[in-house]
């Protein structure tokens, strides 16, 4: 007996039209995204496919709160009291696509899990974001939002020390010296991973755009294309960010997505490019003002007023808070401005249909759900609220915020008990969703820290 059908669930057709147009794909990844943003799943074979879409896969419950490294999470309750139960795995319309640097005879989907009574569950992070926008339709609005990844290209193996090095070069064989922001050398030297990395991308269907060579050796951005869809925008963010590790490795270097991998180096960041749309489809941040629409406005008032509260989402790790620092390009404080690269939420330059904010604060490591889900909600709460978001910075937001005092945490211990307390993400994300996230990272939190490695040796060995 096949499950009812949901407006979030592909059907059997979709699949039966897949394996009749690619007869040669044998094999199947399934994968979901848990709260910690890392893709878990299953390699199947091409019998096993069709079940999904007719009566889903089961999969534990629990698996949605493992930690970053995959280890339970028992303060959550989903391990030993819930029993382990299953949940249903239920594929993503959309997302089953060849994935060809996996090899010519593979084939991936994304899953999302749901209750067994087909109810969403409520702390998966696809459905978080769902509930969020679910909150714009009832209004009659529509984010339009882009995601734009930073990440390092690195070599597989370390240096002499055991130190991380920028990938080398495809066509000279040297290591990459020196910023060379923007430097196109920079991009020919890692060409064939680009060829790939785009040519897979058209063939998942994923809109990915130009490449840059970013502020530090071996940093590289390409932006996703703005799309009038947050959920499968944040779909193909995940999506991309596997395909982009994947290609890497078959030509022998890594791309890695940590937000801070060298201390004296840029860090890299998530920016997300949002503007609403009315039921027109017409852009409601469009103003010949530079600065926007009263809109877009009331957008920026309720992303800044919760920024401290989204920052545990923002930089969920302990590395992602080694990335704000003054003058880096990554923002410490609540501030926005008018293009200007120095602020937290910066209205970009361009033609006045075009007029929207880049959220600026997020790190790489970010899970795409979450951090839309986080960003959309302040939005939509400005918006709701008419939020005023004061004077924009002229000049140096890293001097404007160190002069107000007003800001960011710090630290990952103070941006979990941020978001912990914060009304307005609890109301929008959900209580329950809130409860086990901060579990989870309240218990990354414990493991990390008591880890003893090279540098607690270095600096208390001897010195203590």
């Amino acid at each position: 007996m096949s499950l009812p059908p949901h407006p979030m669930v592909a059907t059997p057709d979709e699949a039966k039209a897949f394996l009749d147009a690619h007869p040669h794909i044998q094999y199947f990844e399934v994968f979901f995204t848990s709260m910690a943003g890392v893709p878990r799943g299953k390699r199947l074979r091409r019998h096993e496919l069709l079940p999904i879409y007719e009566y889903g896969r089961f999969l534990p419950g629990s698996i949605l709160v493992v930690d970053t490294q995959g280890a339970d999470v028992e303060e959550t309750g989903l391990v030993w009291e819930d029993g382990d139960a299953d949940r249903v795995a239920r594929p993503v319309p959309g997302t089953l696509v060849p994935a060809p640097w996996l090899g010519d005879d593979i084939g991936q989907v994304m899953l999302s899990l749901y209750e067994l009574d087909g109810a969403p569950n409520d702390i998966d992070p696809r459905h978080v974001l769902k509930r969020v926008l679910d909150r714009y339709e009832a209004d009659g609005l529509t984010p339009v939002v882009a995601c734009e990844l930073e990440y390092y290209l690195v070599d597989i193996a370390r240096g002499v020390n055991g130190e991380l090095q920028p990938a080398s070069a495809f066509n000279t064989a040297e290591t990459p010296q020196g910023t060379q922001v923007y430097g196109l050398p920079e991009i020919e030297a890692h060409g064939a991973f680009f060829r790939q990395l785009w040519e897979t991308a058209d063939a998942q269907a994923i809109p990915l755009e130009g490449a840059i060579s970013e502020f530090a050796p071996g940093q590289v951005e390409l932006t996703l294309k703005h799309k009038p869809d947050a959920l499968r925008a944040a779909d193909d963010a995940v999506m991309y960010k596997r395909l982009a590790k994947g290609v890497a490795l078959n030509l022998g270097i890594e791309a890695t997505f940590m937000p801070k991998p060298w201390a004296d180096r840029a860090g890299s960041g998530f920016h997300v490019h949002i503007s609403v749309a009315g039921k027109d489809g017409k852009n409601l941040c469009a103003a010949d003002d530079p600065s926007g629409s009263p809109l877009l406005h009331h957008m920026i008032g309720g992303m800044k007023d919760h920024l401290a509260d989204c920052m545990g989402i923002l930089a969920p790790g302990a590395n992602s808070f080694k990335r704000f620092k003054a003058n880096s390009y990554a923002p410490v404080g609540l501030t926005w401005g008018v293009n200007n690269r120095t602020v937290s939420l910066r209205v970009t330059a361009g033609p006045a249909h075009t007029r929207h904010v880049e959220h600026r604060v997020a790190g790489a490591d970010g899970n795409p759900y979450l951090v839309l889900a986080a960003i959309l909600a302040c939005a939509h709460h400005g918006i709701t609220h008419k939020t005023d978001p004061g004077p924009a910075v002229v000049g140096n937001g890293y001097a404007a915020a160190a002069e107000s005092g007003a800001t960011l945490p710090t630290n990952w211990y103070a941006a979990v008990d941020y978001l912990d307390k914060s009304r307005t993400l609890r109301e929008y994300l959900g209580d329950r969703f809130v409860d086990m996230y901060v579990r989870v990272k309240r218990t990354e939190q414990a493991r990390f820290f008591e880890a003893v490695g090279e540098l607690d040796y270095e600096w208390y060995l001897r010195n203590a």
